[in-house]
């Protein structure tokens, strides 16, 4: 009790007389600011429904398929659209396959058949197949196709690539007539080189004034070829499959030399690309799009290609003088976000956001399509799949169409992919895969939203879209008038889909077509934005004018864009791609909407 005492009182005293301890302030806490709140807005369905029958279209794409699992079997085909008889709507053609009549490149494909078909449209979305008498006739084994005005007449023209000798069909239609064409192959002497080739895209690469001509061409192959490399999987035995045990071939620019015909004018104007360790072409080209993705006026080119890098060809020529230099690897866009080279196959590319290139290409199996996304103006670009919301949607996908375009008329690109195995036996090796698969469109959030940009539609709310085909070919037009954008997506050794797009009409939207110089009426090449009238200076929306998008196909070259709610009144700018008009770009006010608007070459004011 003493000691307790004791220490009591020397507690006691110690609280008396020591110093009042001075005040604590709590140490700074970095505080985090509050972050905005992003309110998601409900994903608006875009139904489509598949008319292809009820429209007149009858077609079954023919593989030629024997048995033996030859490669181009499962590779095709393409399909276009395009005015043939300048009554301002969009016909269709479908390219097929044929029988083999012994060694492809050694004898002519079987007769009776015939490769290009070609229906007409009464600008209602009801097809007449009009092949016969056309001029079209006869067999090839067909790929793609690729459209324009070789020939400086008015009239669109086709370049039909093949496994074989490419062909070229020039437009003799009167106005209003039944469709003429001019088989000018031998005329315009298109090489007889023994080629796979598949996409292809006119332009005018050495800016003269006329449509030169870039080919894709995939492997070296031949039958011979094919069996020797004798791809095999477990349990199948020999099946179709990578082109990683073939060798690769050069792109082929065929350069528009007028009534001399069409000259292989590829080393001299950069597009022939050796491996660097090997000495021997590189390239297994799939998929080609043009863009000015520098912004400098001249048209360049990117390149799909299916295991090996891709290419980005930066156009540093003058009049007169095709260059293209490969920027791929600097670029950005050679490899994926892992430097791996990827199984490419559709490509195409837009706006993002306002003043934001992408390029857009579809990929194998397992494997995420790639979305390279533009740093600057300086072609520097990084692949954005995975955080823009593309690269998990599309991994269990095998996507070959590929088309970024405003399918639900909102004012920005979205994306849509045509996918499918190329082994019909695929589940019983690989049970997460399919050979038929459903389609995908992902849906542009707009400039205002964060990452991700792009949201996958739930299959409920795209219609037959998501109906499981063995997607190949894909691409966009305007079939029934109505403004908004619909879809063909075609099948190997199957029907194609004619997907019309049941969107709500509203009627906010443009379609603007160029009417260009003789030598490139379509204006391709062509830079076109779009802006409010009240921000002439601040575009938000963009496209380089061109069919050639997408695989093996060709979509109506027109800019077809939404308009937001209150804006009738926009500003339409075009510049003018180098050797195809003026210098200072056309610049017209569109008062109204829901209207196509036609740009002549020459300014015009108001």
């Amino acid at each position: 009790m003493t000691i307790v005492a004791l220490g009591a009182v020397g507690t006691g005293a110690w609280l008396l007389l020591r110093k009042p301890a001075p005040e604590r302030v709590p140490d700074p806490t970095p505080v985090t600011p509050a972050l905005p709140r992003v309110v998601e807005q409900p994903l608006t369905a875009v139904p489509f429904t598949d008319v292809a029958k009820a429209s007149g279209i009858e077609f079954i794409h023919t593989t030629g398929a024997t048995g033996e699992s030859l490669l181009p079997e499962t590779m095709g085909g393409g399909v276009g659209f395009l005015d043939v008889d300048g009554d301002g709507d969009q016909d269709l053609v479908l390219i097929d396959g044929c029988r083999w009549n012994g060694e492809p490149f050694a004898s002519e494909p079987e007769p009776g058949h015939d490769s290009v078909r070609l229906w007409t449209n009464d600008g209602r979305g009801q097809f007449r197949e009009a092949t016969k008498g056309s001029g079209l006739e006869g067999p090839r084994y067909g790929m793609g196709v690729a459209t324009g005005d070789l020939d400086a007449d008015g009239r669109t023209d086709l370049f039909v690539t093949t496994v074989g000798r490419n062909a070229v069909y020039l437009n003799r239609t009167e106005r209003g007539g039944a469709p003429r064409f001019e088989d000018a192959t031998d005329r315009l002497k298109v090489p007889h080189a023994s080629r796979w080739g598949t996409s292809a895209a006119m332009f005018d690469g050495d800016q003269d004034g006329d449509l030169d001509i870039i080919v894709c061409n995939y492997v070296r192959w031949s039958r011979a070829i094919d069996l020797a490399v004798d791809y095999r999987l477990t349990g199948i035995g020999r099946a179709y499959g990578s082109p990683t045990g073939f060798e690769g071939v050069d792109l082929t620019y065929l350069r528009n030399d007028g009534s001399a015909g069409l000259v292989d004018a590829t080393a001299e104007s950069g597009f022939a690309v050796a491996n660097a360790s090997t000495g021997k072409p590189m390239g297994k080209a799939l998929g080609v799009v043009l863009g000015d993705w520098n912004d400098d006026g001249r048209v360049d080119v990117a390149i799909a290609n299916d295991t090996v890098a891709n290419f980005l060809f930066r156009n540093e020529g003058s009049v007169g003088r095709a260059r293209f230099v490969d920027v791929g690897g600097a670029s950005g866009i050679a490899f994926d976000r892992n430097g791996s080279a990827t199984g490419a196959m559709g490509i195409d590319t837009a706006w993002l956001r306002p003043r934001q290139w992408a390029i857009a290409i579809g990929n194998f199996a397992n494997e995420m399509s790639s979305l390279y996304v533009e740093r600057g103006t300086t072609m520097a670009f990084s692949d954005d799949a995975i955080i823009e919301g593309l690269g998990p949607a599309s991994r269990a996908f095998l996507t070959f169409g590929l088309v970024m375009a405003d399918m639900d008329l909102d004012g920005d690109a979205d994306l849509v992919q045509a996918n499918g195995h190329i082994e019909e036996r695929i589940a019983r090796v690989q049970p997460s895969q399919s050979w038929r698969q459903r389609g995908q469109l992902f849906l542009n959030a707009g400039p205002a939203a964060p990452s991700p940009l792009l949201r996958e539609l739930p299959a409920g709310m795209i219609g037959d879209l998501a109906r499981p085909v063995v997607g190949r070919g894909l691409a966009t037009a305007d079939i029934d008038g109505d403004g908004d954008l619909d879809l063909a997506l075609t099948q190997a050794g199957g029907a194609p889909m004619l997907l019309r797009n049941d969107l709500p009409p509203h009627g906010r939207w443009l379609r603007i077509e160029l009417k260009g110089p003789p030598g490139n009426p379509q204006g391709i090449g062509a830079l076109v934005t779009v802006a409010p009238a009240d921000a002439p200076d601040r575009p938000t929306a963009a496209c380089v004018v061109s069919g050639a998008r997408s695989y093996l196909s060709a979509c109506d070259p027109a800019f077809t864009i939404g308009l937001p709610n209150g804006q009738a009144r926009s500003v339409v700018t075009v510049r003018w791609p180098a050797g195809a008009g003026p210098t200072q770009p056309t610049q017209v006010v569109v008062d109204g909407v829901g209207r196509t608007v036609a740009i002549p070459v020459a300014p015009i004011g108001d």
